[in-house]
């Protein structure tokens, strides 16, 4: 999922660099993922994918590390604007709940992507469930926004982030999206009533204020629901 950006600097000559960028990169994503799709994802080479797009190999490097990258960039991409719009949630929220409303917000940018962003998500999805490197890879992926999610949930509560709590917040909300995906991925549209059906189900089932920091002395109590 992506969102338009833009620059403060440089006026509209920088809006339509980086529109121009933000073209190729997805030109890039596109013709991997029909290579990998179509040949295989070990049989791909990155020279194919860049003549796909009439670029250099060069260039292609210039916006992925690798050809795991760029099929794992989507997953990335999702990754970073959900922390980003945590980060934004009113402090006077819960942990789970900012948690829960910043997916809501996500899955409202997914609502509203146009046929060619849907089914670019669709081909990634589709291509990482069928390839075990590039599932490995996403979960790893997924480990490493735990922990930032972890710091950000600790940072909230004013916990270190080795403290058991936000990580046991965390680890129930990012199991949620676990069992989401396990259901049909084809329909996007699907996949995020699911999504919304399970924060529900969770938000119905836990206990208010069981995700609020527990205070010295406090041990077994639990605190007024915000």
């Amino acid at each position: 999922m992506q969102v338009a950006t833009g620059s403060f600097r440089g006026g509209d000559a920088v809006g339509l660099r980086e529109r121009k960028k933000q073209r190729t990169r997805d030109a890039l994503v596109d013709a991997a993922l029909d290579l990998f799709l179509t040949r295989g994802y070990e049989a791909t080479t990155v020279e194919q994918i860049a003549a796909e797009v009439d670029v250099s190999s060069r260039t292609f490097f210039r916006y992925f590390a690798s050809k795991e990258d760029a099929a794992l960039s989507l997953t990335a991409e999702e990754q970073e604007m959900f922390l980003a719009e945590l980060v934004t949630r009113p402090e006077s929220e819960s942990p789970f709940t900012a948690l829960s409303q910043s997916m809501r917000a996500m899955l409202g940018i997914l609502r509203e992507l146009d046929e060619a962003e849907t089914g670019r998500i669709v081909k990634a999805r589709r291509l990482i469930h069928s390839t075990p490197s590039l599932l490995a890879g996403g979960m790893r992926l997924v480990r490493e926004n735990e922990r930032r999610l972890v710091a950000e949930v600790a940072r909230r509560m004013g916990v270190p982030p080795d403290d058991l709590q936000p990580q046991f917040v965390v680890s129930l909300f990012v199991g949620i999206g676990l069992l989401c995906l396990d259901g049909p991925t084809e329909d996007l549209g699907d996949m995020a009533r699911r999504y919304e059906d399970l924060l529900t189900l969770a938000e119905r089932s836990l206990r208010p204020g069981w995700d609020l920091p527990v205070r010295p002395g406090t041990a077994g109590v639990v605190p007024p629901p915000r």
